[in-house]
């Protein structure tokens, strides 16, 4: 097992402990050389978890004080500041996920997609359009659109695009996004999008216009979301230093 997926393995464990185990009941987590002896773990993978949960606001950490378990934090379904899945997104939010539709397509950039993947008009990029259901109702639309010239495995079917996106990037292209820059704004069901909705022209709804980057900065998937109203209570954490 690498490195980042040791620290990885232990920050989900200590989650699970935190929010469902031994440590759901409590203010703060032991000692590290107490935490590190139960989870039979060196002190090295204990801190680098560590650090990366005290990074996304689940615990503060203060010299004098120990480790305290940021229980409001814990305690939010769903946040814009971490990568979810739709699928854990709607069950996280207490609903039923379920793929209502998936369709793909190689079709040219276009100039909007073409400008957010720093490619030309002409350029060939594959489309992928999923409608998520929560108890059976549309929740989010989303299209995702990647350069066909990342993926370096052309053997695939419809099956393998209705897996989360980043499952195909990784498995098709061997890409994985370093990060995302997403502008999130309101926006009102059009003629087709309230056909998909099924909901009035119109209708509120909630835009993420995301863009998905390597470690070197090269954009690799463009994905403009929607998002019904009253599904997903979407909060965001800021950290204060």
């Amino acid at each position: 097992m690498g490195e980042q997926m040791q620290i990885q393995s232990v920050r989900s464990r200590l989650l699970r402990e935190m929010k469902e185990g031994s440590y759901r009941y409590s203010g703060k987590l032991p000692p590290e050389g107490v935490l590190a002896e139960r989870l039979n773990i060196s002190r090295t993978q204990l801190r680098d978890s560590l650090a990366q949960l005290e990074r996304e606001g689940f615990i503060s950490r203060h010299q004098g004080v120990g480790t305290v378990i940021n229980r409001h934090v814990l305690a939010v379904a769903v946040r814009m500041d971490m990568e979810i899945e739709f699928m854990e997104m709607i069950e996280a939010s207490g609903h039923k996920p379920e793929l209502l539709s998936s369709t793909y397509s190689l079709v040219p950039a276009g100039e909007t997609v073409a400008q957010h993947l720093a490619i030309s008009p002409a350029d060939t990029v594959l489309k992928v359009c999923r409608l998520i259901g929560a108890d059976g109702k549309p929740a989010i639309y989303c299209e995702d659109y990647i350069p066909t010239t990342l993926i370096k495995k052309k053997e695939y079917n419809e099956q393998d695009l209705q897996k989360p996106i980043f499952s195909f990037l990784k498995q098709y292209c061997a890409l994985e996004p370093h990060m995302d820059l997403t502008e999130v704004r309101p926006a009102v069901a059009d003629a087709a999008l309230a056909e998909t909705f099924r909901v009035p022209e119109g209708t509120p709804l909630l835009y993420l216009d995301e863009v998905d980057y390597d470690k070197e900065g090269m954009p690799m998937l463009y994905s403009p979301q929607y998002y019904i109203g009253g599904v997903i209570q979407h909060t965001m954490l800021r950290m204060k230093f």
